[in-house]
């Protein structure tokens, strides 16, 4: 019997190859449905029919009903768009978007203004504060955080999000029923309040080194922008950086200290050009913002109080020596201005208290100058 769409997705979700670059082509070609149907009718020297006719789809969708999750497919309202940018997009040897996705808790708001904050498991504490700060700090202006509850920065981030009310997303390699690690079960447990548990796995589903991979595709897609706070040469975070670019996200990190192993593969990304450089929530929320649309506060105007007087008042202010006092003749002269500028200059020097009049009839430098400008 040929399955419907939704139940067809589920049933390729249950292969456990995910991201697999010629069975999500074929999806995208034929349809889910077909193409399950037709590894159905392959012999049994085919390893995907094998593996299918061990499914039980109508099984996954009672597994499904009783954790409480829904099953989400592309075109449902729930459907996160940026993981449609998967379609084109491949690092390694996987591509393509989930065939369908688990979801428990919160129904998922639109999460393209949302940040992926992800990192080293065995983080430090300067970078498990990082990201909790940096974390609570864009989830308190209410942005979603996304993250993989793997220990270290991914849960500093959701436990960043969740210290200001905010609402965070875990993608899990898992079943949504068996988040991963176990040691992180009341952390998802508090997530599920407010936010999400997601996965492209069904329920009762171990977590394999594959699945690891294709989740960090999951969390560069779902949102505008991806920081990376700690992370050796060789980890996940490295590999979702990698689906960030792929995909035009804009892609963040967070220097470290330079004899720290987890500071290489921010520090290589920000060398090379592939990562912004970022050190507060300010820094992301410009880069996710419309250009011009937060004004940069910190950076100080580089002129001085005396740079930004008029020229001819400048002139003269800096022609008076320190510990001297001069006429308006002296000062035509070292200036070449007329004596009537000078003696205009003064007077209006005088009055921004940028200079003063002397006991013998000539101007000085205050001994106190408080400088302004009209």
């Amino acid at each position: 019997m040929m399955l419907d769409e939704r139940t067809a997705r589920m049933a390729l979700c249950a292969l456990g190859h995910l991201g697999a670059p010629k069975l999500t082509r074929l999806v995208e070609e034929e349809g889910p449905a077909d193409v399950w149907q037709a590894l159905l009718q392959r012999g049994e020297e085919s390893m995907w029919a094998r593996r299918a006719r061990a499914i039980d789809p109508a099984q996954i969708e009672r597994e499904t009903a009783r954790c409480g999750a829904r099953f989400l497919i592309p075109g449902d309202e729930e459907w996160p768009a940026g993981l449609d940018d998967l379609i084109t997009a491949e690092v390694g040897e996987q591509t393509g978007r989930p065939f369908g996705l688990w979801v428990r808790g919160a129904p998922l708001p639109d999460l393209t203004g949302g940040v992926a904050i992800v990192g080293a498991r065995a983080a430090t504490h300067y970078g498990q504060n990082v990201a909790l700060e940096l974390a609570a700090d864009l989830a308190a202006e209410g942005r979603s955080v996304v993250s993989g509850l793997a220990y270290g920065i991914d849960s500093a981030a959701h436990r960043g999000a969740l210290s200001v009310s905010g609402h965070t997303v875990a993608a899990v390699a898992g079943g949504v029923d068996r988040p991963y690690p176990v040691g992180n079960l009341a952390l998802a447990g508090m997530i599920l309040r407010d936010g999400a548990v997601i996965s492209e796995l069904p329920p009762g589903h171990q977590p394999t080194r594959p699945a690891f991979l294709a989740r960090n595709r999951l969390i560069a897609a779902l949102t505008g922008g991806l920081v990376v706070v700690e992370a050796a040469l060789r980890s996940g975070a490295r590999n979702s950086a990698a689906w960030a670019s792929e995909l035009g996200r804009v892609l963040m990190a967070v220097p470290g200290p330079i004899t720290a192993a987890t500071s290489q593969t921010p520090h290589l990304l920000i060398r090379d050009g592939q990562a912004v450089l970022v050190a507060e929530a300010r820094d992301v929320r410009e880069l996710l913002s419309p250009l011009g649309a937060v004004p940069d506060s910190r950076r100080r105007d580089d002129a001085t109080p005396l740079d930004r007087l008029p020229a001819e008042l400048r002139d003269v202010r800096e022609a008076i020596r320190a510990g001297e006092e001069v006429g308006a003749a002296v000062l035509a002269a070292r200036t070449g201005l007329a004596v009537t500028a000078c003696l205009s200059a003064l007077g209006e020097l005088g009055e921004l208290g940028w200079v003063e009049q002397g006991d013998e009839g000539g101007w000085r430098l205050p001994g106190r100058c408080v400088p302004q400008v009209s």
